[in-house]
């Protein structure tokens, strides 16, 4: 896992658009809607797309991370 650290300004930016525009429990439901849209797409458009599955595997888990950070849904019991 990286463990890449944000500029001042970066973490400023994300906490005032997290703060003061969007609903992090709405944020989520858009996050987790479109990894399904994008996966069911791609799934349904190219079966075998032995190539791309890790990268595709990597993109779809850290969006899913962002959707827990904001919104932790998997973690209820």
């Amino acid at each position: 896992m990286s463990t890449n650290t944000l500029s001042k300004e970066t973490e400023k930016r994300l906490l005032t658009f997290f703060n003061n525009t969007v609903d992090p429990e709405q944020m989520a439901k858009a996050i987790r809607q479109v990894n399904f849209v994008l996966a069911l797409g791609l799934i349904r458009e190219n079966e075998t797309m032995q190539q791309e599955i890790n990268k595709l595997e990597n993109s779809f888990y850290w969006l899913n991370e962002l959707a827990e950070v904001l919104n932790p849904y998997l973690d209820l019991e």
